[in-house]
Formats: C-alpha cells, sequence, structure tokens
C-alpha cells in the first residue's frame, strides 16, 4: 500500500500533537499537586497556630 507522503505527515502530526498534549497534561497535573500540598501545610500550620492560641487562652481561664 502505497499512500501519498502528505498523509505520513499528517499522521506524524497527529502523533507529535498527542504525545505533546499527554505530557503537558502530566506536568500540569504534578504544579496543581505542589500547589494542592503548599496550600495544606499552610492549611495546617494556621491550625496548629490556632490550637496553640486556643490552648493558652484555656490555660488562662483555668488560672484566674
Amino acid at each position: 500500500m502505497d499512500f501519498p507522503i502528505w498523509i505520513y505527515f499528517v499522521v506524524a502530526g497527529i502523533v507529535i500533537c498527542a504525545f505533546m498534549a499527554v505530557k503537558t497534561a502530566r506536568e500540569e497535573h504534578e504544579q496543581e499537586q505542589e500547589w494542592i500540598e503548599k496550600e495544606g501545610e499552610v492549611f495546617i500550620e494556621r491550625m496548629h497556630k490556632e490550637k496553640e492560641l486556643r490552648s493558652g487562652e484555656a490555660e488562662k481561664a483555668h488560672e484566674a
């Protein structure tokens, strides 16, 4: 089976586009995961500070 050469170029272009789409999606997913982890750490740090603040207030209330 002999196809015109432009058909091979079209198929190659489709394969390259599919590869790049998958690669880009994977990179974006990794970046989103890093951002989620960073925001989670910030949230957990805020929770710890709030817990310390509340435990400090509770100790003051018991002392008074």
